[in-house]
């Protein structure tokens, strides 16, 4: 007896399904960002006097991605993928420290070196996640409030103001928890407003970007205001 037939199709199977949105692929980015970001943070680096970590790559574009979460999608979805990218976070951290901690391999020689760039360390995990916390939800509100007080005017300076506020908290927690002790007094002062001038730097810069993916994510979410 044949048994019966089982529909295994999806709404994405069907042809006369057309999803627009692009939500999903902008929380992706979002967390895969973060989690890249981290990995490189761990890398201390001096350009001339100055002094930045890895991070600063790429970490930036979160709060980028994070004024277009909050300016289209509002305060909850924007709460929503940070929450998810800090659980991923957690997830990364004892990932790594699942695999620093298993035994290896006989001839595998490299576990001082595995321990060096990608260990558990308690202090810099604490540090990122306390600092992404802080500074990415601050972002967040600050861009929405800004928003309902200006009746969704002046694009511009809801984005610079909020990242300064997010950046600014994100990047003294980070630099005192994760660095307090590795680097003197001076070389700490000079870590900290290094990283804040450049991540708004990047912001200020990719402002005629950020314009632009707003305005194409609205179209793509069928939303005008």
């Amino acid at each position: 007896m044949n048994s019966p037939a089982v529909n295994v199709q999806g709404p994405l199977d069907n042809p006369a399904y057309r999803y627009r949105g692009v939500f999903d692929i902008v929380a992706a980015t979002f967390c895969a960002l973060l989690l890249i970001s981290n990995i490189g943070a761990t890398k201390l680096i001096g350009i001339g006097p100055l002094i930045t970590d890895g991070g600063a790559f790429l970490f930036p574009l979160t709060y980028v991605l994070g004024d277009e979460l909050s300016e289209v999608y509002g305060l909850r979805l924007a709460k929503r993928v940070i929450l998810t990218g800090f659980v991923l976070q957690v997830v990364a951290s004892l990932s790594l420290w699942a695999v620093q901690a298993a035994p290896a391999a006989a001839d595998w020689g490299f576990q001082e070196a595995y321990e060096s760039v990608l260990g558990f360390v308690p202090r810099i995990v604490l540090a990122s996640m306390a600092g992404y916390l802080a500074g990415q939800l601050l972002n967040a509100w600050v861009l929405v409030r800004m928003k309902q007080r200006t009746q969704g005017r002046y694009l511009w300076s809801r984005l610079i103001g909020s990242t300064i506020v997010g950046e600014f908290a994100d990047t003294l927690v980070f630099c005192l928890v994760a660095r307090w002790g590795d680097l003197d007094v001076p070389g700490m002062i000079n870590y900290v407003l290094v990283g804040i001038a450049w991540k708004i730097g990047v912001e200020i810069v990719m402002l005629p970007v950020t314009y632009q993916v707003i305005a194409f994510v609205k179209r793509r979410e069928g939303l005008t205001s």
